[in-house]
């Protein structure tokens, strides 16, 4: 398995959790000591452990938001 290190730098939001006390969250993560990108993924309680996810770059996220405001949620 290859080492890798990361920090949240910034929680944004919960946006929802399990019975099990995992969380899903959108959060700032530096991944190897790289700027922060936006990143969603579930998360254990403690944060030790971690769920696959999805990283946004700021681009991404501009895009995404447009999607998002353009619909009728």
């Amino acid at each position: 398995m290859v080492d890798f290190s990361y920090e949240v730098t910034e929680n944004i939001a919960v946006l929802s959790e399990s019975s099990k006390g995992w969380t899903k969250e959108l959060n700032l993560i530096s991944w190897n000591g790289r700027e922060p990108k936006y990143d969603i993924r579930e998360w254990s309680p403690d944060h030790s452990k971690m769920g696959k996810g999805i990283t946004l770059s700021d681009e991404e996220v501009e895009v995404l938001k447009k999607a998002l405001d353009s619909r009728d949620i």
